[in-house]
């Protein structure tokens, strides 16, 4: 018995330590990674050219998030072979290049946000490794902030900061299709640090790098720049830029049918376009192009001409924009008549109602070349008897628009009727009759809203007020330092201003290849809200700095990473927070 006993005490002593449980909870993990040791000295310097891979250890498994998207080394390193880990967490990050590295350079590999620990995703952020070939890890930063001047709302999720900075040493033949020999990333609250730099001239330049290539494209990114030499010979703070949409190269881009003729689009804004028919069968023709716009409409007669009644006809005309001046170029398409396509007249006042003291609008999808208003009926709705008296006229800066004219009374009812046949374009004439129904809003449904500018600009300008979807809803063209909407509808509005710097009444865009700046730009830097029969009043200094982001100006960029000079260099407690951040081992354009 006394054996049975014993034995049934081993048994639950053995089956009790034996046993495993769940955890029973914890602190959760909020450290990120901590970088142990790498494959290369811990001097980093005199790192044998011929070597083609860099290991980082860490003390826990980490995982790479975007790291084609966030790994910028500098210079840039060629023919990168791989890069670990991939799929499965390890507790090393592996890059093998089958590039031979310069002799006496220092390179740095910044992972930005992109290594994280495998359970919780801590990110280790603003991670940096550096090494030199040389006798020396070069020790020189630039720093400073990036401003997108036209930007309206902050991005984030899916839309995260893409903007880039770039160092290009000065040489005799400067190669922009290039990457930058020193890139970096902006951070999301547009500070940036060039680090490890070595002494030299360079050209810098900011850009927004949409496709990740590293490289500027110009007309599809975003652009900033220095026209002078950046002279590295000590480290760099405070060198701030900002970005504004670039300029598109001239450049053909499509033909296609449209209502009265052929459309005819380009990239770029040319200022002229020339264009002739090369048909046989085509020879009257007209060609309307507004200067800056990027697309010429061909107007023809396709009925009287027989151009693609019974099949398609292939049609052909000549240009004089592309990459050589003062060449004429042949483009063609496959031209069928589209019935469909008659010419049309529309309200153009965003429903049936009308704002006081406004103009009617009627828009056309053809050229308005001619319109007869003598045979139009304006009254008052219900009063067959009586017309009142108006006046209409194609518009001076849209030749697509009518504007009626009239002592349209608030609150009242109006019929416009146009017979068809009134309103011509070159070949064409509107082929229906048409009845516009319409009441005029009463004036205190409306607000106003006035700006008085201090630094206001010296040459004429535009002021936007754009709505929640960043579309503009109302605008000016004025010069002063004083300017009045007397009748906006209640709402918030975002505020902007176009310079037109030239007076040549488009905003230019950033010429990189010229070395040509933007035309001035500048957003409120809160919205203005317009409330009915409320008179809204705003000061507005150009040189305020503030923004719609950041209302209040404050330094977002002085907890930013500190650049490694200056972490023995500067000992205030602002860099001391910084230091926190970084791993103790690892080198740290417009409505045209």
């Amino acid at each position: 018995m006394k054996r049975f006993l014993l034995l049934f005490v081993i048994c639950f002593l053995v089956h009790s330590c034996a046993r495993v449980g769940s955890p029973v909870g914890g602190p959760k993990d909020t450290l990120a990674p901590k970088f142990l040791s790498s494959n290369i000295d811990t001097t980093r310097i005199n790192v044998k050219r011929d070597i083609h891979e860099l290991r980082l250890d860490f003390d826990e498994y980490v995982t790479l998030k975007d790291i084609n998207k966030n790994l910028i080394i500098s210079p840039p390193i060629k023919n990168i072979k791989r890069i670990l880990p991939s799929n499965i967490a390890n507790k090393f990050v592996l890059i093998q290049w089958a590039d031979t590295l310069q002799a006496n350079t220092t390179y740095n590999f910044n992972f930005g946000n992109s290594i994280a620990d495998n359970n919780e995703s801590n990110i280790l952020r603003y991670f940096n490794f550096a090494f030199s070939t040389g006798e020396k890890l070069d020790d020189l930063y630039i720093s400073g902030d990036i401003k997108d001047a036209m930007q309206i709302k902050k991005k984030t999720g899916t839309n995260e900061n893409k903007m880039v900075v770039g160092l290009y040493q000065v040489k005799d033949t400067m190669n922009y299709k290039q990457k930058p020999y020193y890139i970096t990333k902006v951070d999301d609250d547009g500070y940036y640090e060039l680090n490890y730099l070595s002494p030299g001239k360079y050209r810098i330049i900011a850009f927004e790098d949409e496709n990740g290539n590293s490289v500027y494209d110009p007309g599809k990114e975003k652009i900033g720049f220095k026209k002078e030499t950046v002279d590295v010979e000590k480290s760099i703070s405070g060198l701030n830029l900002s970005v504004y949409p670039s300029k598109k190269a001239l450049k053909y881009s499509e033909m296609k049918e449209a209502p009265g003729g052929v459309l005819m689009t380009f990239e770029g804004h040319p200022d002229v376009v020339k264009v002739e028919s090369l048909n046989d069968k085509l020879k009257d023709i007209k060609i309307t192009h507004t200067p800056k716009s990027d697309s010429v409409r061909i107007w023809f007669d396709a009925v009287k001409n027989n151009i693609g009644q019974e099949t398609t006809e292939k049609l052909m005309f000549s240009h004089n924009i592309g990459p050589k001046k003062d060449t004429v170029y042949s483009v063609s398409l496959f031209y069928k008549y589209n019935k469909k396509n008659t010419m049309d007249i529309f309200s153009d006042n965003g429903g049936s109602s009308l704002d006081p003291k406004s103009d009617f609008k009627i828009s056309s999808n053809y050229f308005i070349d001619k319109i007869d208003p003598s045979k139009w009926r304006l009254a008052t709705k219900g009063d067959s008897l009586s017309t009142l008296p108006f006046t209409a006229k194609i518009s001076e800066v849209n030749p697509y628009q009518i504007l009626v004219q009239s002592d349209f009374v608030n609150g009242k009812e109006y019929q416009l009727t146009i017979p068809k046949e009134t309103v011509s374009s070159f070949y064409a004439k509107n082929t229906q009759s048409k009845r516009f129904d319409f009441t005029v809003d009463k004036v205190e449904q409306f607000g106003s809203l006035e700006f008085t500018l201090s630094n206001a600009p010296a040459s004429n300008y535009w002021i936007q007020l754009l709505d929640s979807s960043d579309k503009v809803v109302y605008q000016k063209y004025t010069k002063g330092d004083r300017v009045k909407f007397d009748i906006l509808k209640p709402n918030e509005y975002i505020v902007r201003i176009l310079v037109d710097n030239n007076n040549d009444k488009y905003w230019d865009e950033a010429d990189f290849a010229t070395e040509t700046f933007a035309e001035d730009a500048y957003v409120f830097y809160k919205k203005a809200l317009v409330k009915a029969l409320w008179e809204t009043r705003e000061e507005w200094d150009l040189t305020d700095t503030r923004t719609l982001d950041n209302p209040k100006g404050i330094n977002t960029s002085a907890t930013a990473a500190t650049p490694p000079a200056l972490e023995e260099k500067e000992k205030t407690v602002v860099q001391e927070i910084k230091k926190e951040v970084k791993s103790a081992d690892a080198v740290i354009t417009p409505v045209k």
